[in-house]
């Protein structure tokens, strides 16, 4: 599952973790992004303590035996983070899906945790790249909006389950309040409301404005947006 932050990217990692038949890892290839780019984020220190910080360890990991003998593994991705010193080959046997958000949304959502976020910290053009690399691979991609998911949470996750050849499971749709085991350490900096959640979140209002300094991000990141909202899941 790929996706830029402030996304409904970890609901959707808590959906896919509350099945019984499956695993889910939450951004390994963060601590490796934060090394190669040298960027300061917060929970630095504890990033690269709790993870490999070899984006080819990370792979290797990712390609292996499922965690726990699960028949299946969620991988919660952010798109900024393939972009370091690794292959993408290692994507070509998995299921791809692009979870995508107007990026109005994700600018207040990312600015109110940290301040004047820039169009590489939102992950929209890497998002594209790679949706045109794994589109380019298989014939085709699968993208899910999030704002659909909170309309109809249910016809949503049923219809991204057909998409990729699972059965739904009820059990995506609520789990338990708190913290969960597939949570990043850096879960207490970036999660406080989804972890006080115990499903998805309701229907979301009308678009936040976002602020003069940022109109500019804005502006980038919607042509990779509206690009990719073409080819969005609908409700059947």
């Amino acid at each position: 599952m790929w996706s830029g932050p402030r996304n409904l990217s970890t609901a959707m990692m808590y959906a896919f973790a509350n099945r019984a038949d499956f695993a889910a890892v939450d951004e390994p290839l963060y601590a490796a992004y934060l090394v190669a780019t040298g960027l300061h984020h917060p929970m630095l220190e504890e990033i690269l303590a709790a993870q490999p910080t070899d984006p080819a360890k990370v792979v290797a990991g990712l390609t292996g035996p499922i965690p726990g003998n699960k028949p299946h593994f969620y991988q919660k991705h952010m798109t900024h983070h393939a972009f370091i010193d690794v292959p993408w080959n290692w994507m070509d046997d998995m299921v791809n899906v692009f979870l995508i958000r107007h990026p109005a949304r994700v600018i207040a959502s990312y600015g109110a945790k940290r301040e004047n976020p820039t169009l590489d910290d939102i992950g929209f053009w890497q998002q594209a790249e790679l949706f045109d690399h794994v589109k380019e691979c298989h014939g085709t991609a699968v993208v899910i909006d999030s704002h659909d998911i909170r309309d109809a949470p249910e016809a949503m996750m049923g219809r991204l389950c057909r998409e990729v050849g699972l059965s739904f499971d009820p059990a995506m749709l609520n789990w338990p309040a708190g913290g969960h085991d597939c949570d990043g350490v850096w879960a207490p900096h970036w999660y406080g409301a989804v972890r006080a959640s115990t499903g998805f979140a309701g229907r979301e209002g009308p678009l936040p404005e976002v602020s003069e300094d940022q109109r500019d991000v804005l502006a980038a990141a919607m042509p990779h947006y509206q690009r990719l909202a073409g080819f969005a899941l609908r409700p059947e």
